[in-house]
């Protein structure tokens, strides 16, 4: 395969030479056809009308705008005093669906921001060497073609996918968090890289479109542009992706086609009934004004029994729901996904930042204490604090100690201050310690901060001050000559100090890297102020404690030293080095998520843990946060992406089902994944930071992108965590189970009042009564007297033990058959009620009030003002029910 990479490079260097001869650039066009102007497509999206015309795609809608339309007509060739009323109706169904239209189309712009935000990482320049030029020329990005040698250097951000030909510095080190989660940058090379299916973070020869470069100068070949691109996949994904309905939608719309099925055959049913009554003489005698006043009454009919308030009371209940997660730092940006957040079944979750606190710490340490024969005594410290927050204490067996005691642990923090090029900083505004330069090194200049080795005077010191106090002192007193960068050859870094105050002292090389880099370096071993032989069984036991630190999630870099009498051939220098000691760090995982994992755990939901960190860290830290057992045999829980591909398509679905632990993954592990769990009927919840993650997120039931995240995630989610914590999720979660409690303790009020609404025009309507209610006084109805009640309803606090029950089943049915029986009886309470209570006194046989009437009292306005009024407070006392 080496080869094969080999004579790919060299065919594509060739073709480099040709691209130089060529006349012009036009002649690229037709090299490569379609490639100019090779940047991400914009995002076309639907136009304005046919977004508007989706909102009215809903069964429901359309019956309430027939409803309307019908309701216009009728209107239009009313008669007599009645005919500005008698638009009221129509005007106020058509006001409700506007109303809806513009939430729908507001909802649905914002869906296609998350496209658009790709083109943030897209750059507008790039430096290329073409036709007979020597020098670099800059060209727009867009123009770019596969073939064109390009210039990249610190500062820039790569044009295209590009293959490393050649790197013109000591290193060269790239910022691609962005594409692939990484939270340091990654050195690169120029080697072929000999696996045909390496994920993007182990294409080490690789730069890909989009990510920035943070340290070096190279020469590559561009690959790929435009959409071919790493990031041009990811928003190809991106747009293939359907936006699924959520669980409550998909009930709300199956409940809405049921009962527009029975509303319809209830109106004809009500219509065919009457036939008998259109020749009555209330009606002047004429059939078809008998036909029209009656099918006036289906159409208010159609009216009483369609919840008109259901959808504002939802939105509404949806909105208090958002302010009570924001409190809890869960930011919602779709409505409907609160609920949903209910019945979440999985939470795949990333690692960094989330589970983890994202600021990487030094947790452990140990130096050679004592060496007798072949056998040595290492001091173990561990060092309290997990933030980048110079706050911490160093405990030698459970006792804190001071680090000035251990003349080896001077040497180490000096050792730590002196190869860095780190800093703390504290942000006045945020009121909090950050870092500057990378995390792993931030860790170390954290740690000399808290050791203060040299008892430097700091309790009085502003927290300004405060941040670099320690470290400036060692600074004062070593001066940095020179530094070999970090190369991947040598997996070590090393600096040059002299002494500032005695000039004439002997200059030191402090070197850090690797354990596995550096050991085979070492000759010698500091063992407080002297420096002892390195024998094999000494190495073997140190290299064992080094392991054991790995096992625990440590990432331990190893420090040592050597005199040096000379300031040249530095390179031959980093050998028969003195072992000093060495450091364990971790991102260490939040110190409240392992009871949010607990309690996960009793709501019946699973959590799993997708990385792109390698599978040893990420498994060590399952354990730490309970995602894992102590004793759990990882081996069928916990795969890379690598081994998830290897898997047949049975095997990768048994796989999901059972694995809590992804490592080593790529974005479209990450949509393989949500694509299982949703054919498996789990209702997913993904979260994410980066552009890698989008089209998981979006792919996602609920998509969850962190507050630190990237405009890409966030516009590609559902919900924004302010705070980037996990438990915010667990959090969010009771808050979506008591708003579906809420709800359907709403629906089933307001579902029971329109039953009794339509069982009280069925029957008066059947049994040739007076109209007793008309449809504005339903509107009314609905939308205000049932409105506020069922909104009242949407405050009640969740239960108790509402995270000890399982997650609901999203495909059972919003209202069941028998739970809609007991809606019948319920609503057919509030119609007795209201049919005796109105015509009670009238009904009377030696009524006085009967005297004189004629067919006018069918239209009269009192006896509809006395149904509309005990309806309303039949349905006040049905809301305490």
């Amino acid at each position: 395969m080496k080869v094969l990479i080999e004579v790919k490079i060299t065919w594509i260097e060739s073709l480099y030479f040709f691209i130089l001869n060529l006349p012009s650039f036009s002649f690229i066009s037709c090299v490569f056809p379609g490639s100019p102007h090779t940047e991400l497509p914009a995002e076309e999206g639907k136009s304005l009308m046919e977004l508007v015309l989706e909102q009215f795609e809903d069964l429901l809608v359309r019956i309430l705008l027939l409803a309307a339309c019908i309701s216009f007509v009728l209107a239009w060739f009313e008669e007599g005093e009645e005919t500005i009323t008698a638009f009221v109706e129509p005007f106020v169904i058509l006001l409700i669906l506007i109303a809806n239209a513009i939430v729908g189309v507001w909802q649905e712009r914002n869906a296609e921001d998350a496209i658009e935000a790709l083109k943030e990482y897209e750059p507008e320049m790039g430096k290329v060497y073409r036709q007979d030029r020597k020098t670099v020329q800059r060209i727009k990005a867009r123009d770019i073609v596969p073939g064109d040698i390009v210039e990249i250097a610190v500062g820039d951000k790569v044009p295209a996918d590009i293959r490393i030909c050649s790197i013109i510095s000591t290193t060269l080190r790239v910022d691609q968090s962005i594409l692939t989660g990484e939270s340091v940058s990654v050195i690169k090379h120029t080697d072929p890289v000999p696996d045909p299916r390496a994920v993007n973070q182990d294409k080490k020869n690789m730069m890909f479109s989009g990510t920035n470069i943070a340290a070096g100068k190279a020469v590559g070949v561009a690959v790929a542009t435009g959409v071919n691109t790493e990031i041009g996949k990811i928003r190809d994904e991106m747009a293939a992706t359907e936006q699924e309905k959520t669980p409550l939608q998909q009930k709300l719309d199956e409940f809405g086609e049921q009962l527009s099925k029975v509303i319809s055959l209830i109106c004809i049913a009500v219509w065919m009934i009457n036939i008998g009554h259109f020749n009555d003489p209330v009606h002047g005698g004429s059939w078809i004004r008998g036909a029209v006043y009656y099918f006036k009454i289906a159409v208010a009919l159609a009216v009483a029994a369609i919840p008109e308030g259901l959808p504002a009371v939802i939105t509404t209940c949806l909105a208090l729901g958002t302010r009570r997660m924001a409190k809890k730092n869960a930011i919602v940006r779709s409505l409907p996904s609160v609920e949903t957040l209910g019945c979440t079944s999985v939470i795949c979750s990333d690692k960094t930042g989330t589970l983890t606190t994202n600021q990487m710490s030094v947790c452990r340490m140990f130096v050679v204490n004592k060496v007798e024969g072949d056998s040595c005594d290492l001091s173990e410290f561990t060092i309290t604090g997990s933030t980048y927050a110079p706050e911490g204490q160093v405990f030698h067996n459970d006792k804190p100690v001071k680090s000035s005691q251990y003349d080896a642990l001077v040497e180490l923090a000096t050792i730590c201050a002196l190869c860095n090029d780190s800093s703390l900083d504290f942000n006045e505004t945020k009121g909090v310690y950050e870092k500057v330069g990378e995390s792993t090194e931030t860790a170390l200049t954290c740690l000399v901060e808290k050791m203060n080795a040299f008892d430097t005077e700091v309790h009085n010191l502003t927290k300004i001050d405060r941040a670099m106090a320690c470290n400036s002192v060692i600074k004062q007193l070593m001066k940095k000559e020179f530094t070999l960068e970090f190369s991947r050859d040598r997996k070590s870094m090393s600096v040059y100090c002299t002494p500032n105050k005695s000039r004439s002292s002997m200059g030191k090389m402090f070197v850090k890297g690797a354990p596995e880099g550096v050991i085979e370096r070492c000759t010698h071993v500091r063992v407080g102020n002297s420096k002892l032989p390195l024998t094999k069984s000494i190495k073997d036991q140190i290299l064992a404690t080094i392991r054991r630190l790995r096992d625990g999630a440590d990432t331990p870099p190893r420090v040592e030293d050597m005199n040096l009498t000379e300031t040249v051939k530095f390179a031959q220098y980093e050998s028969d080095l003195t072992f000093v000691g060495c450091v364990g760090m971790l991102d260490p995982p939040r110190l409240e998520v392992a009871a949010s994992i607990k309690l996960c755990r009793q709501a019946g939901i699973r959590v799993i843990m997708i990385t792109g960190d390698n599978k040893g860290t990420a498994v060590a830290i399952c354990r730490r946060i309970g995602i894992f057992g102590e004793e759990d045999d990882v081996e069928a829980l916990a795969f890379t992406g690598r081994e998830f591909d290897e898997l047949s398509p049975a095997e990768q679905v048994d796989a999901v089902t059972n694995a809590r632990c992804f490592a080593r993954v790529e974005p479209s592990h990450k949509s393989k994944i949500v694509e299982i769990l949703q054919g498996m009927d789990e209702i997913t919840a993904m979260t994410g930071d980066g552009v890698n993650d989008a089209p998981a997120l979006k792919k996602a039931e609920i998509g969850i992108a962190m507050g630190s995240g990237t405009a890409v995630a966030k516009s590609a989610s559902e919900m924004v965590l302010a705070d980037d914590n996990f438990s915010s999720i667990v959090a969010a979660v009771e808050e979506g189970r008591a708003i579906y409690n809420n709800m359907k303790q709403f629906i089933r009020y307001l579902i029971s009042s329109n039953v009794g609404e339509v069982v009280c025009i069925f029957l008066t309507a059947a049994l040739g009564f007076p109209e007793a209610l008309i449809p504005v006084q339903l509107l009314w109805v609905n939308l205000v007297t049932d409105g506020l009640p069922a909104t009242a309803l949407g405050f009640n606090p969740p239960d108790l033990d509402i995270m000890e029950k399982p997650p609901r089943n999203a495909k059972e049915a919003l209202i069941s058959g028998w739970l809609f029986f007991r809606y019948l009886a319920i609503g057919y309470g509030p119609q007795v009620s209201l049919y005796q209570l109105s015509h009670f006194l009238q009904c009377a046989a030696d009524n006085p009030d009967f005297e004189g009437l004629d067919c006018e009292v069918f239209e009269s306005p009192y006896p509809m003002t006395m149904a509309l009024s005990v309806l309303v407070t039949i349905e006040m006392c049905n809301a305490l029910n």
